[in-house]
Formats: structure tokens, sequence, C-alpha cells
């Protein structure tokens, strides 16, 4: 009897802990209000070789995507803003373990494929690294951003429905002037919810 309440007890913190691991990893950051800002910055979501090379996106929406997100780059080049890309690594137990059971174990921290991708690797003014889906949570980018003086955000990248979705809403919380461009972004499934939840909270799908 006593065996089975404890294995019981267990299984529930088990479920616990792994239910936090999910929330954690879709929850998006609030964090404090920016000042007015000067400066724009182009954002790359994810742009790594495991999500880019080996995902679940065709050829086609690929190249189309790659196009797009040059072009971005060159614009923000031609106008002296910075290109920041954030990289996923899947770094807290929790998350690491939804990550094995869920993701295939993809962009585990320090596994293979974490890298950006060849196509995008040149581009980067800077790099940090992610630990969930809102690329603002660890407040590396926070710091970063208020260092550059910068105010508005354009954001390319993928997956929009996920990682692209909870940066942007998180900026958007912040305060900052937020662009998903939709021609440099990818998405393995229809986008119509993720774009109504941008759009009313005030981030521009254009």
């Amino acid at each position: 009897m006593t065996f089975g309440i404890i294995t019981g007890a267990a299984v529930l913190l088990l479920i616990l802990w792994l239910g936090n691991g999910i929330r954690r990893i879709g929850a998006v950051s609030v964090g404090e209000k920016i000042p007015d800002r000067a400066g724009a910055a182009l954002l790359l979501i994810d742009l790594q070789s495991v999500f880019w090379d080996r995902g679940p996106y065709p050829k086609s929406a690929r190249d189309a995507a790659e196009a797009a997100i040059l072009a971005e780059a060159e614009a923000a080049r031609a106008q002296g803003d910075p290109i920041i890309a954030v990289r996923q690594e899947w770094s807290i137990p929790s998350t690491k373990v939804v990550a094995k059971l869920a993701m295939k174990g993809q962009a585990l921290e320090g596994s293979e494929g974490t890298e950006i991708a060849e196509a995008f690797r040149s581009l980067p003014d800077h790099v940090l690294v992610k630990r969930v889906q809102d690329a603002f949570e660890t407040g590396e980018l926070d710091t970063l951003l208020k260092r550059l003086d910068i105010g508005k955000l354009r954001i390319v990248g993928l997956d929009t429905n996920y990682c692209v979705l909870k940066t942007a809403l998180a900026a958007s919380n912040r305060g900052y002037d937020v662009a998903v461009v939709k021609a440099g972004s990818l998405a393995a499934a229809p986008t119509d919810i993720a774009e109504k939840q941008m759009v009313s909270a005030g981030v521009a799908v254009c």
C-alpha cells in the first residue's frame, strides 16, 4: 500500500514536472516597457541546419523564403541596421525531456545541427541562444537591444506558428514596433490563427 502511494506520488510529480516544461516552452514573457528608441534591427529566428535543412518545409518554400530573407538582410545592411540571429538549444532539464519525447530530440543543447544554416551563416552581426520558443525569455535579447538602442524589429525565420509567433508577441509586450515578414517566414501548418494573434497584439504581418 505504501509502495503504491509512493509510486503514485512519483508519477504525479513527473507529470507535473513535464507539464511545467511544456508550459515553459510555449510561454510568452512580458518584460519592462521600453522607452522610445531610434534604432531598428532584423531578427532571424531559428535559421539552423537542423530545422532549415532537415525540417518539414518543401524546397520550393525554402527557396522563396531564403530569397526574401536575403533581401531583408540586404535592406538592413543598406540602412545600417544590425542583424541578430537567435538559435534554439533546449537546455532546461524538463524541456529537454519534452524535446526528446515530442520533437525527435532536435536542437538539444550541444547536439548536431544547432548551428546557423549555411545559407545564412554570414548574415548576423550578433548570435544569441534561446531556451524556449520566446527569444526574450533569458533576458539576453533585452540587454542587446537596449545596448543597440533598438525600438523596431523586423522578424523572419521559423516556425511562424511557434517561435516566430511567441517572439513577436513578447516583443510587442515590451513595446517594440514589430513586423513579421510573411515571405521570409516558414510554417509547417496553416498560419491563420497565429497571424490573427499577432495582429490582435499590434504586430504587423507584412
